[in-house]
């Protein structure tokens, strides 16, 4: 019984500081904040796990679909769920729609992230030879 407990409360810390999540909202951070921080979690980690609520959804589904048709990205999973919340202003329970998009690093990500880097190292000579 302590073993499945231990479990348990392992699931649930790991759950809450996973390092690869990132929690997108549409109103706090501009669309390619999402997709360059995506991709600064896939360098680090395998694969980033994307997630939001409600009206953020479309905005999850748009920086996966960025990083997937660009090549740096495959689908991996996606969940959907809905969520109990309190809704603040009139103190009642609502349900929210939540997504969850797993995306992992594709075959030829680290070629196009060192060509993108490259890039961005010569685009400011040429400007300065100008």
């Amino acid at each position: 019984m302590e073993e499945v407990t231990e479990r348990v409360a392992n699931l649930a810390l790991n759950d809450i500081h996973k390092k690869n999540r990132i929690q997108v909202s549409n109103t706090k951070k501009p669309l390619f904040f999402y997709v360059n921080l995506a991709k600064r979690y896939m360098q680090q980690h395998e694969e980033v796990e994307l997630s939001a609520l409600g009206m953020a959804i479309s905005t999850v589904v748009t920086v996966a679909e960025i990083l997937k048709n660009n090549g740096l990205a495959v689908e991996k999973r996606i969940l959907t769920s809905t969520v109990d919340m309190r809704d603040e202003a009139r103190g009642r329970p609502i349900q929210k729609a939540k997504v969850e998009i797993i995306l992992v690093k594709s075959g030829q990500f680290d070629e196009l992230m060192a060509a993108a880097a490259e890039e961005r190292e010569v685009a400011p000579e040429v400007e300065d030879q100008s």
